[in-house]
């Protein structure tokens, strides 16, 4: 699939079926984790078979059922860590759905204490990823106009069109887009907005703004 198919293809997925995630698509999933631990100096990890972090009040609460393999999003401390975490967390997040598989990424409808993943001293688990096979597909989640993700005077060149419309298909907390991109010639900016896990979400947007304006010459600012 093309990456704007993957991308439509991608929905928050809360129920899943008894298929294993295993052979290929483990082996492919593993290997990609760790190229973004590398890249990113991170600690994520591929949790398989672990249904506890999803049981109880709370992924009960969050409509969750066989949500057995789960995604650790793990790594140092820092004012950059929620924002790496989103960038690194979706590219697996994109994969993942080009194998065929669901996700949903999940920050409070899960149990933190009995998730079977490592934290190492001066780590910290932000958030987690459920992922699994599905039976029924979802409904993509409306989005905001690109002139309501951006900030821009005049004409919008094609290429950060292309990056905006790729960003608008970003899963964000609560479906809040709470985000903003401008430029300033080849130069773009992308900027959080207040509330529930916005750094986590412009890791997230500015992975599919990377994806969309992919050969174009630009480069983000500070």
């Amino acid at each position: 699939m093309e990456i704007l198919e993957i991308m439509r293809a991608r929905h928050s997925v809360r129920a899943y079926n008894d298929r294993k995630i295993e052979g290929n698509a483990a082996d492919i999933l593993h290997l990609l984790i760790d190229d973004c631990n590398k890249q990113g100096g991170l600690h994520i990890q591929l949790c398989l078979n672990e249904p506890k972090a999803f049981e109880g009040f709370k992924a009960h609460y969050g409509k969750f059922s066989n949500a057995d393999n789960y995604i650790a999003l793990v790594g140092r401390k820092s004012k950059e860590l929620d924002e790496k975490l989103g960038y690194y967390g979706e590219k697996i997040v994109l994969k993942a759905t080009e194998l065929g598989l669901g996700s949903c990424w999940v920050a409070g409808t899960y149990s933190k204490s009995k998730c079977n993943c490592i934290i190492d001293k001066g780590e910290k688990l932000v958030c987690v990823i459920a992922i699994g096979y599905f039976d029924k597909d979802g409904v993509p989640h409306k989005t905001k106009l690109i002139n309501e993700l951006s900030d821009v005077n005049g004409n919008m060149p094609e290429w950060f069109r292309k990056g905006m419309e790729t960003a608008q298909l970003a899963p964000t907390a609560m479906n809040q887009q709470k985000f903003s991109f401008s430029f300033n010639g080849n130069i773009v900016t992308a900027k959080a907005g207040m509330g529930f896990l916005t750094k986590l979400d412009l890791g997230i947007v500015k992975y599919h703004f990377e994806l969309g304006a992919a050969h174009a010459n630009w480069k983000w600012g500070k």
